[in-house]
């Protein structure tokens, strides 16, 4: 089964598919934006499209406090099921950025998404931290007292 290029599906999906989300702002021309999988920024653009580019990153939180990277395999374009090369990160943040780092720039990956990994593995991680139970902040703002003269 031959592969089709990229640029060819770019070309048939870009203008209407069922990932696409419209926003239309004050002038006419609205923003564009995609739900598709594989796409770190969410915007509807052909660098971003995780359908037509074949080499794609994607982080989402995993299970038990832990974010799930998984990079696409070139070769296994036409097998849905091995397609992914996931990694499970459960370290510390730095050590998880410098993992993000070191498979998406410095492996020759994709250089280019490095940036937006580094942000879609922070808003992850922050988006994992849990809130501290125990006793709340108190309120330090000046209290008025009534009644005085």
């Amino acid at each position: 089964m031959a592969t089709v290029p990229g640029q060819l599906i770019w070309e048939i999906v870009k203008k209407n598919n069922s990932f696409l989300v419209k926003e239309f702002g004050r002038s006419h021309a609205g923003v564009r934006f995609s739900k598709e999988p594989n796409n770190l920024l969410n915007l509807h653009s052909y660098k971003q499209s995780g359908l037509a580019n074949k080499k794609t990153v994607t982080i989402q939180p995993g299970k038990d406090q832990s974010v799930l990277l998984a990079t696409t395999k070139t070769r296994k374009q036409n097998k849905p099921a091995a397609l992914l090369h996931k990694s499970v990160l459960k370290k510390d943040f730095r050590r998880m950025a410098n993992a993000v780092n070191d498979q998406v720039a410095k492996n020759y990956y994709r250089a280019d998404l490095k940036h937006a990994a580094l942000a879609r593995l922070s808003a992850v991680h922050r988006s994992l931290k849990v809130a501290k139970s125990g006793v709340k902040k108190r309120n330090r703002q000046a209290v008025r007292v009534r009644g005085r003269k």
